[in-house]
């Protein structure tokens, strides 16, 4: 009879791995710049799943790869994540005053510190992904194939340009299309890159790494509608922040304009085409399929 797969392990061990990293990738606060690194660091080691440089280390592993030639990549995924909290954060955009169960960023170093504090971990990521080329097992091609890909995830075509659409669709009709579309690249863009270049850096081939990227498509908007709900049906003490907020800002999200009930069928159906992705891989694949069907039972 085949194992169990254990999730909540396999995250665990990934998660302090990729924190041991992040530890030995970003300073400690000395110098005169003292202010801005604390502040960096205080919202990069505030928690959080650190799904994205899991997702990445996963891709390779599935693929063949080594995670230690990944790590540099994986911990520049997280930076970039971390980067967009603590600005999604800011009172010029969601002006939330709680992440992840403590203060938000802004609310303890101050607006002026919080943007250069993003700001900070955005260039620094670019500078590990860089950093990526020095290990020997790397080609230098595919590292700068992968920055592209980091780019155009994080940057006007994906996650950024995602967020210009949810803050100017706040007090206008929307349709699904468009709410589709906006969080494909709010929140799916930077999700799917981190499979598609966990692959690439692995070592994949273009069939892996494009069946990769797709289970990476569908993981990311059935993330997307599952945070959503959360969003109504979440418990503040679980989620480390007040649930509603989406409803105050009238953010159009898939409760809204589909109800509970085709929301949670919709994220089913992205869940079985992100599995349905992984249809060619073996044993390896499980964590990624475990992954998408944890997301039909998440409480945070």
């Amino acid at each position: 009879m085949q194992e169990t797969f254990d999730l909540k392990l396999y995250l665990a061990e990934q998660k302090r791995e990729v924190e041991a990293a992040l530890e030995s990738a970003f300073p400690a606060p000395t110098g005169l710049q003292r202010s801005v690194i604390e502040a960096a660091r205080y919202s990069l080691f505030a928690g959080g799943k650190r799904l994205r440089p899991i997702l990445c280390l996963t891709a390779a592993a599935v693929v063949g790869g080594s995670s230690k030639a990944l790590m540099p990549a994986a911990c520049a995924l997280e930076m970039i994540h971390t980067y967009s909290l603590i600005h999604d954060d800011l009172p010029a955009m969601d002006n939330d005053d709680y992440r992840r169960g403590q203060l938000t960023n802004h609310k303890v170093y101050g607006e002026a510190i919080a943007i250069l504090a993003g700001d900070a971990l955005l260039t620094e990521a670019f500078e590990l992904m860089a950093r990526t080329r020095d290990i020997p097992e790397q080609s230098p091609d595919r590292v700068l194939k992968a920055i592209r890909i980091l780019v155009k995830a994080a940057g006007y075509r994906g996650m950024i340009g995602g967020q210009v659409i949810d803050l100017e669709c706040e007090n206008l009709e929307t349709d699904m299309a468009t709410v589709e579309y906006m969080h494909i690249h709010k929140t799916g863009a930077l999700l799917s890159a981190s499979l598609e270049i966990g692959a690439l850096l692995g070592g994949g081939s273009p069939e892996q790494t494009s069946c990769l990227k797709r289970y990476g498509h569908h993981f990311g908007l059935a993330f997307q509608i599952t945070d959503d709900l959360l969003d109504v049906e979440g418990d503040a003490a679980e989620m480390g922040k007040q649930p509603g907020s989406d409803v105050a800002r009238n953010k159009k999200t898939y409760p809204a304009l589909l109800g509970l009930a085709r929301s949670k069928e919709s994220a089913r159906e992205h869940v079985e085409q992100a599995l349905h992705q992984l249809a060619a891989f073996g044993r390896a694949a499980e964590p990624l399929r475990a992954l998408a069907r944890y997301l039909l039972i998440r409480r945070a």
